[in-house]
This record gives structure tokens, sequence and C-alpha cells, in this order.
């Protein structure tokens, strides 16, 4: 059999084709009992030391892309992988996300995207320097235009579905990852050697806005949050804040652990404690992960069709069992790649939550299934 291999051509490996629905045509009795139904389950998983929980995950590529500019165009798309959710087994609800790019705390300095036609949005780079950045009086993050956008974006859709779906924070950025739309990073990385109190200073300032608009977010959202959020498995039943960290690779484990964790320790604490995040390989990283205070999920992908730089070292993740942190695996690949993954990944004392991306719902109860039993 051949190998299977990331396919660059796609805009996004992970979306799944939806119909968008219209919000009078959306069945919401239908959809708050069965996610209701799910989340009883979920609210059980997360009491257990160990187990296997399987989530589907419904993402729309548009609403990640160029899409997340209209509000209802939206609305109407995840209102459609809603709909579609319900006909593949699983034992996580899908979510609504008010998603609008990833450059949210940059704003507060002045950043603001731009938009080429029919792709996501961009930013460039505000400073030339680490004392450029620090000379600056950033605003909060709910005073620009993309924190007011998010803002009347939670707006829309807790009006619209009446509060009665559940619904994410925008994605969240580590300070890490934030300072790469401010500085160039390679000059970031030398500073983290020679001036690394001024960095410390940064992801400080960095992490006070962010916790403040985390905050803006909640008060709109109230009991319909679904934690972690974006990009994770989630439900209004678990707790901990997803965090993107993907620059974590890019510095040592020592420096990651020395500079980032303090400060996602801090900026996730009041939500229940930090969910991480990176893309490619980081198993090199898990000692340091591990270390963050009230750690409560662990993201990375797990198979080559999900991540160009998908690990192979699955063994390494048997690091996670017996402590009680979930690790959400992503996993593209049809039922031959999720049995070859989960049997590596899975080990006795593990708390795992499988993301499957099966095309139909036949093939998803049979990765449903099959996942249980390699799980026992």
């Amino acid at each position: 059999m051949m190998e299977k291999k990331f396919d660059n051509q796609l805009g996004d490996a992970q979306a799944t084709q939806v119909i968008p629905i219209k919000l009078g045509n959306f069945a919401f009795d239908e959809y708050v009992a069965y996610a209701a139904g799910l989340n009883h389950g979920c609210a059980e998983f997360w009491r257990q030391k160990s187990g296997v929980s399987v989530y589907r995950r419904m993402r729309v590529g548009e609403c990640f892309s160029f899409g997340c500019r209209d509000m209802k165009r939206s609305l109407e798309l995840q209102l459609g992988a809603l709909a579609k959710s319900m006909h593949f087994k699983a034992d996580v609800p899908n979510f609504l996300e008010p998603w609008y790019g990833i450059g949210t705390v940059a704003s507060a300095y002045g950043g603001d995207y731009i938009w080429y036609e029919g792709n996501a949005p961009a930013l460039k780079t505000r400073f030339s320097s680490l004392d450029e950045a620090l000379a600056y009086e950033p605003k909060e993050i709910a005073e620009t235009n993309i924190g007011r956008h998010t803002l009347n974006m939670i707006e829309y859709f807790m009006d619209q579905t009446r509060g009665r779906l559940p619904l994410s924070l925008t994605d969240t950025q580590s300070p890490l990852n934030m300072t790469g739309h401010l500085v160039p990073l390679d000059q970031f990385f030398v500073d983290m050697l020679m001036e690394p109190e001024k960095v410390t200073a940064l992801f400080n300032i960095l992490a006070g806005l962010s916790i403040r608009f985390n905050q803006e977010q909640q008060k709109l959202i109230g009991d319909a949050l679904a934690l972690p959020g974006h990009g994770f498995a989630s439900s209004t039943k678990w707790s901990g804040l997803g965090m993107s960290d993907d620059n974590a690779i890019m510095i040592s484990p020592e420096h990651y652990q020395e500079f980032a964790v303090p400060v996602v320790e801090k900026i996730c604490s009041s939500m229940g404690g930090p969910v991480f995040h990176s893309c490619g390989d980081w198993s090199g990283w898990i000692d340091a992960v591990l270390t963050m205070k009230g750690l409560k999920m662990a993201d990375g992908a797990f198979s080559p069709e999900t991540d160009p730089g998908a690990t192979d070292r699955l063994e390494a993740f048997h690091q996670f069992a017996g402590t009680g942190i979930v690790l959400n695996a992503r996993i593209v690949g049809d039922l031959h790649t999720i049995r070859e993954q989960v049997s590596r990944l899975w080990t006795p004392g593990m708390k795992l939550v499988v993301v499957s991306y099966c095309k139909t719902p036949e093939e998803q109860e049979k990765a449903y299934h099959l996942i249980h039993q390699l799980c026992q």
C-alpha cells in the first residue's frame, strides 16, 4: 500500500464540505437534545482518570478563511455543519466558533488585517525590534476594529441562536505566537538569549490584553461557552482554555518552559487551566508541556494526512498515561490509518479523544466502534 502523505493541493486538509442552513430552517430542538445527550457522556469522561472519546470534527474551511469576514454566512455554514454532524456517530458534539483570524492581539498594536481575495486575513509585523514594541502603548483589544467585529459576531451568534447552541471564544493565541505578528521572529529569538527580561515584559503585557478580551467574550457567551474552544474537541461540561502555541517548536523545550509556560498558565488559570496546541511534531517538547500547572488537554496531529509535519513518534505520547490529562489526537485518514495510529498511540491509563474526519456516516460508525475496541 502506498504511504499516505499530506496533500498540499488541498485548501484545508481537515475541512468538511457542508450545505449552509438559514436560521429559520435549522432544527434547534433536535440539536439541543442531541448535544445534551452527548454532553452527559462528556461530563462523565471528564471526571474519569482515563478512557476514550470520539469526536467527528466538522470544520468548515470557508469559515477559517475568507468566510470569517461575513458573520451571517459564517453562521449559516456552521449551522450546516452542526446539522451534518448529527449523522456521524461520536461522543462529543460540535460547536459554533466566532473566528476572525489569528492576529487579534496584534490589533491592539495598530495592526489590521490585509484581505486578499479568496484567502484568510493576513498581517504584517508592526515593529522592527522588541524595544519598539515595548515603547508602544497598546489599545484594549475590544476597542480595535478586529476586537469589535469579534464581539459583534459573538453577539450576533448569541442573538440569532438565543444562546441555545454551544459557542467558543475566538481563536486564542499564546504570547509566543502573538509576538510573531509584532516583531521579526529571527530577531526575537536572539532577544530571548540576549535580553530575556524584555521578552518577559512583553509576554506579560500580551497576557493582560488577552485575559481582558477573553473576559469580554465570556460576558457575552455565558453558560453557552464550550471549552477548551477553537481547534479542540469541546463541551459545555469541560474546562480549560485552548491556546495555540505553534512557535513552541521553534525554540528549545527549556526556553519554552522558562518564557512561555508562566504566561500561558496566567492566561488560562481563570478558565480552568491551560490546553496546549502546536502544529507539527512537538514530541520533543512533551516534558516541557507537562510542567504546565493545571494542564487539562494537549492537541497534536497524528497522521501524515493531518499535517505536513505530523509526528511519527506516537509512542512518546504514552507519557500522558496516568496523568488524567486529555490528549486530543487529530487523525485525518481512512479506517486503516485510524487503526494503525490509534493502536500505536493508545496505552492503558491514557485519557484520549480521537478526532476523526471520516467521509461518510457509515465509515464513521465503523471508526467509532473500532476506536472504542482498541482503547479498552
